[in-house]
């Protein structure tokens, strides 16, 4: 390209100096030659003039009078009636200028010059215009290897953009170069590589929550097929069994709830439930694991409370502090459920050290973990929590107070009514 711009400009160059140059040639060769014979037959008049005051004052005139009259390179034969003619100067040899004149006594003057003085004029004329051609010639090829770097510098840059784009990279550069154009291909080029750096992220989260919400349902899953394999009795294996496929409806319900929010963490298909299922199916999944660490959890608050949310969504936020409670905890976990203005309210809590100051404030951030873990459940939480209208909070560090704020509709018939823990 740098190549093709540099031709083309000085081909654009040289056709302008032809057009031009040649035109300017054909007017000075013209001009100095005109000039040249103006200058020869003002020469001629002069000399008459001469030879006529001469002839009215003295009434003679000869050659050496009218030798300090002509210079240079000039001839002049001056003819007087009645008289030899008067020779000046060394006669040329070749082509001439000649100018006439006759004065008023009746003589007659010619002046001649050679031509070669008009061909020596013009050849200093064109010299100057070669050289003038000349400094043309290199300014245009400078001219042109500057724009040509400035054009192709920023296209070799822009093509470097789309290769790291297309193998991976989708850093934006965000660099201009001055040129609307080019300008705007890097403001696509950019544009493209956010949307592609966006994507990127939105599929590598969706693998880490994935990975991280269907661990625990897969190990429970796991731990119930076990059971079954292990035992003979029908009632158990049907038990075992039931168990199972609401745990694999639950897994297909995480899935679903998954590949939602990375479409769009704002779509919620929110209904009204029973607050009181959600909470008992979360202990009745988690007590294996809670007997197996020699701990217990306990559930207590009000009862029959009627939440709006999705079941589905509610029952992970609560798997994932139950769970959190479990890796991070100690003694006793609590579930208690409240009431506060129009929200019903799940606190889940622990008998642990708690959550460290300097993590307080950063607890839902992804990667922000008090031990060796992943330190995604909390976020997920919270994004699935607020998908549906809702929110998570730490309410307290130290014991830890993790709360979830549902909305709330009118409870059913039977009235809400404090109940004490009950250990599952």
């Amino acid at each position: 390209m740098r190549r093709r711009l540099i031709q083309s400009t000085l081909a654009v160059v040289l056709v302008v100096i032809a057009v031009f140059g040649v035109s300017l040639v054909i007017v000075e060769t013209r001009t100095i030659s005109n000039s040249a014979q103006e200058r020869v037959s003002s020469e001629a008049q002069r000399l008459a003039s001469i030879v006529d005051s001469r002839l009215i004052g003295a009434g003679t005139v000869s050659a050496d009078v009218l030798k300090s009259q002509v210079t240079g390179d000039r001839y002049a034969v001056v003819e007087i009636p009645g008289q030899a003619p008067i020779e000046v100067g060394d006669q040329p040899r070749g082509e001439v200028i000649r100018g006439r004149a006759t004065g008023e006594e009746g003589e007659r003057v010619v002046v001649e010059e050679p031509r070669s003085t008009v061909s020596r004029e013009v050849g200093r004329t064109l010299l100057i215009i070669a050289l003038v051609a000349l400094l043309a010639v290199v300014a245009a090829v400078l001219l042109a290897i500057r724009q040509a770097n400035r054009l192709a510098s920023p296209l070799t840059d822009l093509a470097e953009t789309a290769e790291r784009l297309g193998s991976g990279d989708p850093r934006p550069r965000h660099k201009r170069y001055g040129v609307p154009e080019l300008d705007r291909v890097a403001d696509v080029l950019d544009g493209s590589a956010e949307r592609i750096a966006r994507m990127l992220t939105a599929e590598r989260r969706l693998a880490a929550d994935a990975s991280h919400q269907l661990r625990t349902p897969l190990t429970a899953l796991s731990m119930r097929l076990e059971e079954i394999t292990l035992t003979d009795d029908p009632d158990t294996v049907k038990e075992e069994a039931n168990v199972a496929l609401t745990q694999v409806e639950r897994l297909t319900d995480v899935v679903e709830r998954l590949l939602t929010n990375s479409r769009d963490p704002r779509t919620g298909n929110a209904v009204s439930f029973d607050l009181d299922e959600v909470i008992q199916q979360q202990l009745a999944e988690w007590r294996p694991a809670y007997r197996s660490a020699g701990r217990a959890i306990v559930s207590s608050g009000k009862r029959h409370l009627q939440a709006v949310g999705t079941p589905g969504a509610v029952a992970q936020v609560l798997a994932a502090l139950i769970e959190n409670s479990l890796m991070h905890g100690g003694g006793t976990v609590a579930l208690r459920t409240r009431v506060t203005g129009n929200q019903a309210v799940v606190e889940v809590t622990d008998e642990g050290p708690g959550v460290p100051a300097d993590l307080g404030a950063r607890i839902f951030e992804r990667t922000i973990s008090g031990r060796n873990s992943t330190g995604i459940g909390l976020a997920v939480a919270r994004d699935l929590a607020e998908a549906d209208g809702g929110r998570l909070e730490m309410l307290q560090t130290q014991p830890p107070v993790f709360g979830l704020f549902l909305s709330r509709t009118p409870p059913l018939k039977r009235p809400a009514t404090d109940t004490e823990p009950t250990v599952r």
